[in-house]
């Protein structure tokens, strides 16, 4: 665990008693689960379900916690999220066009108006929202030193 990575979120454990513990460890197991089969499943998010789920270790299990946060496959999306709310090009493609394929077919199927009308109403500030955000983190300028100046 190197010492480049930024620090993971502070656990919180704002659980109040074994059973809302169990739940929030519960919904974390829940959400990486979902997470594991987005990234096999075409359509299905990974990241959103990871930061939930990292969201969910930090009221129920530091250790699990930080098992995610550092995973070598898992992590870097999670963290490049909390640190810079930055969603990768493939991420962006992947969603928007997903949307796009899924409003496709409602329109196809629909009966009447309403449902696309929902749906636009919903993925349309999605995507402009997945759009929206960074896709690299920031670079760090070099700081010049005030002797060479």
């Amino acid at each position: 665990m190197g010492n480049d990575l930024p620090p993971p979120p502070p656990p919180t454990r704002v659980c109040q008693g074994r059973a809302s513990c169990w739940a929030f460890l519960a919904l974390g197991w829940f959400c990486v689960a979902l997470g594991l089969v987005g990234v096999v499943v075409p359509g299905l998010p990974t990241t959103v379900f990871l930061i939930v789920a990292v969201w969910a270790f930090s009221r129920s299990s530091e250790r699990f916690q930080m098992w995610l946060w550092h995973h070598p496959r898992l992590g870097p999306p999670i963290r490049d999220w909390h640190s810079h709310k930055v969603i990768s090009p493939k991420a962006k493609a992947l969603a928007v066009t997903m949307m796009s394929a899924s409003f496709a077919w409602v329109l196809v199927i629909a009966e009447s108006w309403v449902l696309p009308a929902v749906l636009a109403a919903i993925m349309i500030p999605a995507a402009t929202y997945v759009l929206t955000r960074a896709s690299r983190p920031p670079v760090a300028e070099p700081v010049a030193d005030k002797a060479t100046a």
